[in-house]
């Protein structure tokens, strides 16, 4: 189903030319981050729907699509505060990152999301943070909730 935009994200996306800007907000949440972090890919702060998000340097790169596998998202934040990399490594499960997609001139407005993704593997060096996000993995789950065994079934043997 495809996704309503805005008449100025669509004018935006359409013309040749464009002032608006598109801003991508990303919110890391876990029981153990109180409160939640809220970043948006910009050099100043943005209020969106009452919430201040911090303008910080990240990355996403969207997943290719493809019909047997589950999308990974890459993601790559600046690593200029140590405080990032030390809040997620206190985290004893993954937390959950919502993205979502605003623009500039109108931040209240989600444009695209909320995407909610898992925090699945993450690396980091002096500079870069990089981790690796995942919807949860419903290809794998089991279809039924019993197996048909003898135990469960006996009258099926």
């Amino acid at each position: 189903m495809p996704r309503a935009l805005s008449t100025a994200a669509r004018q935006a996306i359409y013309g040749a030319q464009t002032a608006e800007v598109f801003l991508p907000l990303l919110t890391i949440a876990h029981p153990a981050l109180s409160p939640s972090l809220y970043f948006v890919s910009n050099t100043q702060n943005v209020t969106s729907r009452g919430q201040v998000y911090l303008g910080w340097p990240f990355e996403i790169a969207l997943p290719g699509e493809f019909d047997d596998q589950q999308p990974v998202v890459q993601l790559r934040i600046g690593n200029v505060d140590r405080r990032i990399l030390e809040g997620i490594r206190m985290l004893t499960s993954p937390p959950t990152v919502t993205l979502e997609v605003v623009l500039a001139s109108a931040p209240d407005t989600v444009e695209a999301g909320p995407f909610a993704l898992s925090l699945r593997t993450i690396g980091y060096d002096a500079l870069v943070i990089t981790g690796t996000l995942t919807y949860e993995d419903v290809l794998n789950e089991p279809a039924m909730q019993y197996r048909i065994t003898p135990n469960f079934f006996p009258g099926a043997f």
